[in-house]
């Protein structure tokens, strides 16, 4: 099985998903969910980790987790080891319960961390599971809100802190900022770069320059290929015009899209290439990927360009 490529350093962020093998329940009664959250609260107090949001749901689980000291497969090791344990023993079985390794995305937290609780506290409406996302007995959002009391572990200041300063001011402002997300579909893991990175361009590469020069990829490292190397402005123009000359105002989004997500040049500079705000460049690339995941035959379109450019 190929390895998932991790990225580890002191203060990093994530958001960390694992599925049970074969899609079946990992969490089978209240008492399994109450389980894994004291396994969170044990890789807490061991290893340092920061638990920012949870959402436990039937056969996954959501994390946004911070490593002050960088140590994040040891914290995963921990938890998804001791929760395994307690499940086989529970139920006499053997073998693996979660469905290969967890999932890990790095993320620039300033831009990410807000957008990413929401996702996670709203999973269980978008599953069907709830109406609204405080009757779910099982993610964090209760706590945010003051309708539960928080464990000690769940660090809910970092984001609380966007919304005032206040704890009750704080709490209204987050309730209103989730609610106003049941409206909008959009995932902010539509952006993820590589299926590793969820941040700005100057953030994907800041990272890629420090952590993943040199890692080459190879059939035990795949996603490594994603940062191997950057594509030119003057590539991408070159091939979206051959591929899209019927249609100069599409080739033009698609053009912003590719420099946005593939090409070293930032927020700003995009957004000078193009005559539009730092604002809009987000937006506008944001508003072809969902172009992309509604037109199956538009996705093969880029596809075929990612495959031409080696992206």
């Amino acid at each position: 099985m190929a390895r998932p490529l991790r990225i580890e350093y002191a203060g990093a962020f994530y958001h960390i998903t694992a599925r049970g093998n074969e899609r079946k329940d990992i969490f089978k009664s209240a008492r399994d969910r109450e389980k894994f959250l004291c396994y969170l609260q044990s890789a807490t107090e061991r290893y340092g980790a920061v638990i920012h949001a949870y959402c436990l749901m039937n056969n996954h689980f959501h994390l946004l987790l911070e490593t002050p000291s960088g140590n994040l497969s040891q914290i995963m090791r921990h938890v998804n080891g001791a929760y395994t344990t307690y499940f086989n023993t529970k139920r006499r079985r053997a073998g693996h319960l979660l469905q290969g390794r967890y999932k890990g995305i790095l993320v620039e937290a300033d831009e990410y961390a807000k957008e990413l609780s929401r996702y996670i506290h709203l999973n269980p409406v978008r599953a069907g599971a709830v109406e609204s996302p405080e009757d779910y007995r099982w993610s964090s959002y209760a706590e945010y809100i003051g309708r539960k009391k928080p464990p000690a572990w769940l660090a809910r200041n970092f984001i609380l802190g966007d919304f005032g300063g206040k704890e009750t001011e704080a709490q209204r402002g987050y309730q209103d900022f989730i609610e106003a997300g049941m409206k909008d579909s959009t995932s902010p893991l539509s952006e993820v770069v590589g299926s590793l990175i969820l941040g700005s361009e100057s953030f994907v590469q800041a990272i890629r320059e420090k952590y993943l020069e040199g890692r080459k990829a190879d059939r035990n490292l795949p996603a490594a290929r994603a940062f191997e190397t950057r594509t030119t402005p003057e590539q991408i123009e070159r091939v979206v015009d051959r591929a899209f000359r019927e249609d100069s105002a599409l080739a033009r989004k698609v053009k912003l899209y590719l420099y946005h997500r593939y090409t070293a040049q930032n927020l700003k500079e995009v957004g000078i290439r193009f005559g539009i705000r730092e604002s809009g460049v987000s937006q506008a690339s944001r508003r072809l990927n969902e172009h992309m995941n509604r037109d199956s035959g538009f996705r093969k379109r880029i596809d075929a360009i990612r495959i031409e450019l080696g992206l």
